[in-house]
């Protein structure tokens, strides 16, 4: 029943027959209901494959191709094969960046993961105003750009005007008097993993510290009534309560350190020598220096591989290990 307002003094009421809905019509509403949602985010599904897949492919063809200065001018670019990876492969330098590569990786991951959750039980353990000022703290350590954290490490390490060096002179170590870190291989290294270790740690240290909040006291509260010490607790209730976020910060972490690259690029470029190539540096370096942009996406291909490999190892066996418990 609908009102008839067409008289403004009186409204009447007048009967419409029901309007009928084909099968058809349903069917139609339907299929539109279900495929509108994919049509919305289709634009921005389409433009990360794009940026994504985009370049990675690109990096597969100029491995197995020629591809030199001519040929990124002219476009005349051949095949080759895996030519290219096996001049990589052949090479003994490569094998030694690998090498440190895998070094660079496990102590940086290991320091991360360590520090990381010993901050993030001491967050726990602190009132409101210490945790706020701490988690504020680690908040502005993250959001400080990469570039500009290196190169505060580098105004930190200067020979001359360095502060680390002023500081173990005013201690009486005059040995440190001008002593030039970044010319010296195992010092850059050292320098490079407190940088990255000390970017790093703020995520890690968060998502931990959210993890942590989800474990219910009560667990905690019985372990100590049963006399189980601190060490005992953590292993036993903290450490199987947040295994899988735990596990996720650690392959994000192997990740993010393995392809490494602005904070030692800007820094030192790979040097002294190469004490501080690593793969993304090696791949660069290969495809800048020598302008054999083959060799160099065949690098980055390598480290792609190898970088799954580390993953497809450690998920194996941490499915193992779930399995067994």
């Amino acid at each position: 029943m609908t009102i008839d307002v067409r008289d403004p003094k009186e409204a009447r009421t007048v009967s419409r027959p029901p309007t009928r809905r084909t099968p058809g019509d349903t069917t139609r509403r339907a299929t539109m209901s279900g495929v509108w949602p994919y049509l919305l985010v289709a634009p921005a599904v389409l433009g990360m494959l794009y940026l994504l897949l985009y370049p990675l492919a690109r990096a597969v063809l100029i491995s197995f191709q020629d591809f030199g200065l001519r040929q990124l001018i002219l476009g005349d670019a051949h095949f080759t094969g895996i030519d290219n990876y096996t001049n990589l492969l052949s090479d003994p330098r490569f094998w030694t960046v690998v090498r440190r590569t895998f070094l660079f990786m496990a102590v940086n991951v290991a320091l991360i993961m360590v520090l990381a959750t010993l901050v993030a039980l001491m967050v726990e353990r602190l009132g409101r105003f210490g945790r706020a000022a701490v988690l504020s703290a680690l908040v502005l350590t993250w959001a400080m750009p990469v570039v500009a954290a290196t190169t505060v490490f580098q105004w930190l390490f200067h020979s001359e005007y360095g502060i680390v060096n002023h500081a173990l002179t005013g201690l009486g170590l005059s040995g440190f008097e001008g002593y030039p870190w970044l010319a010296h291989g195992g010092a850059a290294f050292a320098i490079l993993v407190a940088l990255v270790v000390w970017q790093s740690v703020p995520f890690a240290a968060i998502t931990l510290y959210s993890a942590l909040t989800t474990v219910p006291a009560e667990l905690y509260e019985a372990a100590r009534l049963d006399g189980a010490s601190g060490p005992r607790i953590f292993r036993s209730i903290t450490l199987p309560m947040v295994r899988p976020i735990f596990m996720l910060v650690l392959s994000l972490e192997v990740i993010w350190t393995f392809k490494a690259f602005v904070q030692i690029w800007v820094m030192t470029r790979g040097g002294p020598g190469d004490a501080t190539t690593i793969l993304p540096v090696y791949a660069v370096q290969t495809a800048l220096a020598q302008q054999r942009y083959d060799l160099g996406s065949a690098a980055s291909m390598v480290t792609v591989l190898l970088m799954s490999g580390v993953l497809v190892v450690y998920f194996r066996q941490m499915f193992r290990q779930e399995n067994e418990l």
